[in-house]
């Protein structure tokens, strides 16, 4: 049974507090394993750096590892964060994974760090006093095309295999840029809400249709908590509000367990923070999700959405992501049946 609008699922491999990478690793591909079965569509995973909740940071290597123990789901980064890498090594890595996974692979790419500049200047990654990204995407875009005569620089592997492309943003630059490229756009709602909106329509109404790309293709990002009563949603919704509340204020670190009544103990001004910052989300009941994601969907028209959810617990975690699938299907059900 299809589902309403194709779900796919956006994962930082979290690490909990009282965890370690391994075993946020190893979560990672029991996640991507329940999705396959789920019916999810794509499994991204997200470049972050000097963050100790977050175990990606080495994002390919990570792809490669979902790639390895699953078999139909597409992989991809949403994404690599193209200021950190000079596109060959990108080109690279990606040719390689497109090489040992043919035909599942996405390349979604960002422009910000995804790090403080402390960070990004013990990457290594030297940049002129300009914005270089739209000609580092083109760039790297170059290199998975068939070479021409004289090419003095290659991507081995990557020349010919044509990664498909996608830009990342949560700004009107990135929509900008996806729709003169003629690529298709994800915009992080997830975290960032504000301009979703008119950056959506920025990019729908600029699009250029390209070799990759015919027509515009959105998709959004949206947090959902799904448990078998609302109560409990929110109780696991408590794990994500303390890691923003963490976050912006200097104390970044593992994802906290769920805390009861957390949300009713921050300051006004923090409280409206949390509302700002994760909008998007959908909080509640298998009943609740469907309404959820049945309003979302005609609301915003995203040709696709990217479900992310940071839960303390794996259990809880996976049981979230089996309702939200049942609630795309039971949606999908509803408008045959309509």
């Amino acid at each position: 049974m299809r589902l309403m609008i194709p779900l796919s699922v956006l994962d930082l491999s979290p690490i909990v507090e009282g965890g370690d990478a391994s075993q946020s690793l190893a979560n990672t591909l029991d996640l991507a394993r329940h999705a396959e079965r789920l019916g999810y569509r794509r499994y991204w995973l997200a470049e972050h750096h000097n963050m100790r909740g977050v175990a990606s940071a080495a994002t390919a290597v990570v792809i490669g590892h979902v790639g390895a123990g699953t078999s139909t789901i597409r992989i991809g980064a949403g994404g690599i964060m193209l200021p950190n890498h000079a596109p060959l090594v990108i080109a690279e890595q990606f040719g390689t994974l497109a090489a040992l996974f043919p035909g599942r692979v996405d390349l979604g790419l960002g422009r910000a760090p995804g790090s403080d500049q402390l960070t990004s200047r013990a990457l290594r990654r030297t940049l002129s006093g300009g914005d270089d990204f739209p000609q580092d995407v083109l760039e790297l875009q170059r290199y998975f095309e068939p070479p021409i005569a004289g090419q003095a620089v290659q991507a081995v592997p990557g020349f010919g295999l044509k990664v498909p492309l996608w830009i990342l943003g949560s700004s009107l630059y990135g929509a900008q840029l996806a729709a003169y490229l003629g690529l298709p756009y994800a915009f992080a709602s997830h975290f960032a809400p504000a301009e979703m909106d008119q950056a959506v329509a920025l990019y729908r109404a600029r699009f250029r249709p390209s070799e990759q790309l015919a027509k515009p293709y959105v998709m959004l990002g949206v947090n959902v908590f799904a448990a078998d009563t609302d109560a409990e949603a929110q109780r696991l919704f408590t794990s994500i509000q303390q890691g923003f509340v963490n976050l912006r204020t200097g104390r970044p670190g593992p994802l906290p367990p769920p805390q009861d009544g957390y949300f009713e103990t921050l300051a006004p001004e923090l409280r409206a923070m949390i509302d700002q910052a994760l909008r998007c989300s959908i909080v509640g009941s298998p009943e609740t999700v469907r309404e959820g994601l049945k309003a979302f969907a005609a609301r915003t028209g995203a040709d696709e959405l990217i479900v992310t959810a940071q839960i303390f617990d794996h259990a809880a975690r996976l049981r979230s992501f089996e309702i939200t699938a049942d609630a795309g299907r039971a949606l999908a059900e509803r408008e045959t049946i309509g």
